[in-house]
C-alpha cells in the first residue's frame, strides 16, 4: 500500500483541479483548522474534502468518541483508505454539494461545525457558489466553518473571489494567523453563523 504522501501525489496528478494540493496537510493546520469543534455535547461536525485524513485524525481526537463524524471525499481511493483507517467515522464518497440530502439520509438534521479541506480557490464561480450553499443551508445558526487558503495564493483572482464570498455568505470571517509549519505555508478561515 502506498505511503499517504504518494497516494496524495498521485491522485494530484491524476485530477489536480480536484486534489488541489500535492501534499497532506501538517499537524499544526490541522489543529488550526479543527479548532472550533465543541469540548462537550454530541456536536454533528462535517469534513469536506478529507484527503488522507490529517484533519480527520485531529477531529476524532477532539470529540474522543461523542457526536457524529461524516467525511465526505470525491476521490474513491482516498475514501476508501480513510474509511479503513478510521473505523468511527461515516466517510461517504460523493460531491460535497450533496451535503443537505446526505444528512437528510442520516436523519442528523444540521451541522455544528463544517471543517473543509477543498481547494476552493480551484474552483470556478459556479462551483464555489454552489458548494457554499450547500454548506451554509446545511449549518445551525450558530455554527463554525473552517477552511485554509494557501498564503502564496493570496492575490490571484479566485482566493479573492472566496474571501468575497466568505463573507457575503457568513456574519464573521476571521483568518488566523500564518501556519508557517504547512507545505506550503497556509492560514485558516474561521467563519461562524452563516447568513439566511
Amino acid at each position: 500500500m502506498p505511503s499517504d504522501a504518494s497516494l496524495f501525489l498521485e491522485q494530484f496528478m491524476r485530477s489536480p483541479a480536484v486534489i488541489g494540493a500535492i501534499a497532506p496537510s501538517s499537524r499544526r493546520l490541522s489543529e488550526a483548522v479543527t479548532a472550533p469543534i465543541p469540548e462537550k455535547g454530541e456536536p454533528v461536525v462535517v469534513e469536506l474534502g478529507p484527503g488522507t485524513g490529517p484533519f480527520t485524525a485531529v477531529i476524532q481526537e477532539r470529540l474522543g468518541g461523542r457526536g457524529h463524524h461524516l467525511a465526505i471525499e470525491i476521490n474513491k481511493p482516498m475514501a476508501e483508505r480513510l474509511a479503513a483507517r478510521f473505523p468511527r467515522v461515516d466517510v461517504v464518497s460523493a460531491d460535497a454539494s450533496d451535503l443537505p440530502a446526505l444528512l437528510a439520509e442520516r436523519g442528523l438534521g444540521q451541522a455544528d461545525v463544517v471543517v473543509s479541506g477543498l481547494p476552493w480557490a480551484a474552483f470556478g464561480v459556479e462551483l464555489q457558489n454552489r458548494l457554499m450553499s450547500a454548506v451554509t443551508r446545511s449549518m445551525i445558526p450558530s455554527g463554525a466553518f473552517t477552511t485554509f487558503a494557501y498564503v502564496h495564493a493570496l492575490a490571484l483572482p479566485p482566493a479573492g473571489r472566496f474571501r468575497r464570498l466568505l463573507t457575503q455568505r457568513f456574519e464573521e470571517v476571521v483568518p488566523s494567523r500564518t501556519v508557517w509549519r504547512n507545505l506550503p505555508p497556509a492560514f485558516v478561515y474561521n467563519a461562524r453563523r452563516p447568513r439566511g
